[in-house]
């Protein structure tokens, strides 16, 4: 999140606000004043030229405008790719500067979350949910703020989990499990132990919540994100699992062993240009080569850790499975056994997107390691 003041000039009056951005964009420095007779040729321009538009219109009509300007950058004909690799930092460099474009449509709020433009929502829900600031004036992206809102009807409709026969309420920045195949894996793997189990880096708590309904009667569930901590107590309250289930803080591992660890790490190695990319982007697999170097020291004798990880790095020239399978070999580990499973999400099936080679022919896999 980045916030700070943001000023520009409006009836020859000098006004200012809180910045409030949780993608990390900086304020912008050039500033105009748009309103329901701004076209989306002119506003698609200033974009570019990276000035920015306080919204002084009707706010659906501010909906209408950002549509057509996410048209316009998406007729935008980008390189061609001759790798794999490429294909990917392109695809990034592309969404990158769609966001930057798009964010350049400006909402001003009153203190309190109140928005002062016409036909405006109440999103003052969405907004405390989202942890923004409430007690002064902000300005915050229209892209960002429909993210926000976006979230918000997610956490209350919730995600249907087939394993828990119940829903999964994700928070706003703490990734939904609507890619329901890891879940899946973990739901149908034979378990080593009932006795305790690990679950590192919890996110919502789904993984937790499936381990205590299979029968794990102690499952310890860490992260360090304190908006996911705060989710995965509320979804294990909303489940009944707070006698089974302990959230807690810590970096991966909490002290001691078990005899089931599991963890699904972030699949794809790139740094995150956003703090709300952590969940998707692990930048030089940190998080997934930490978690197997420290993985024996927290078995049991006997025991199976459990890693829940796609191959599209591989399909996307990031990461090769010798490199995978290396660092298990360096860590200690052997493989015990492994299950596959395909995604069955659209974009897989999407012959349009830039990415479509490697997700068709992505593989999400349960690696069962153990102690070599």
């Amino acid at each position: 999140m980045l916030a700070g003041t943001f000023s520009w000039t409006e009836d020859d009056e000098v006004r200012s606000a809180r910045w409030h951005s949780e993608s990390g964009a900086p304020p912008p420095q050039r500033v105009v004043v748009a309103d329901d007779r701004t076209t989306a040729d002119v506003a698609y321009r200033l974009a570019c030229e990276g000035t920015a538009m306080v919204w002084r219109g009707d706010f659906q009509n501010a909906r209408q405008l950002l549509k057509a300007m996410a048209r316009r950058v998406d007729r935008r004909r980008g390189k061609t790719a001759t790798s794999p690799a490429q294909a990917f930092h392109l695809y990034r460099q592309s969404q990158a500067q769609r966001a930057r474009t798009l964010g350049m449509l400006l909402v001003p709020f009153d203190a309190g979350f109140a928005i002062p433009l016409r036909r405006a929502p109440d999103v003052r829900q969405a907004c405390t949910e989202a942890h923004c600031p409430a007690n002064e004036p902000l300005v915050i992206s229209l892209r960002e703020l429909l993210g926000i809102i976006s979230a918000h009807e997610w956490r209350k409709k919730g995600v249907e989990i087939p394993a828990l026969g119940a829903r999964i309420h994700p928070h706003y920045g703490v990734f939904s499990p609507v890619r329901g195949e890891y879940v899946e894996l973990l739901a149908q793997t034979p378990l080593p132990s009932r006795t305790l189990a690990y679950d590192i880096g919890t996110g919502t708590g789904v993984l937790a919540a499936v381990l205590a309904c299979r029968g794990v009667k102690h499952v310890i569930a860490t992260d360090q994100d304190e908006r996911a901590l705060a989710c995965a107590r509320e979804n294990v309250t909303r489940l009944g699992l707070d006698a089974r289930v302990d959230v807690v803080h810590a970096d991966l591992f909490p002290a001691g062993r078990a005899p089931l660890v599991v963890c699904n790490p972030p699949w794809i190695p790139a740094r995150p240009s956003s703090p709300l990319e952590h969940a998707i982007y692990d930048s030089a697999s940190r998080m997934l080569r930490a978690f197997l170097a420290r993985l024996t020291d927290h078995l049991e004798p006997g025991g199976e850790g459990w890693l829940l990880l796609s191959d599209i790095a591989e399909h996307l020239g990031l990461r090769s499975r010798e490199e995978l399978l290396a660092a298990f070999e360096e860590s200690g580990l052997d493989i015990a056994a492994r299950t596959d499973i395909k995604p069955r999400h659209p974009r897989a099936f999407d012959q349009t997107d830039p990415l479509h080679k490697a997700r068709a022919a992505e593989v999400i896999s349960l690696w069962r390691l153990t102690p070599q």
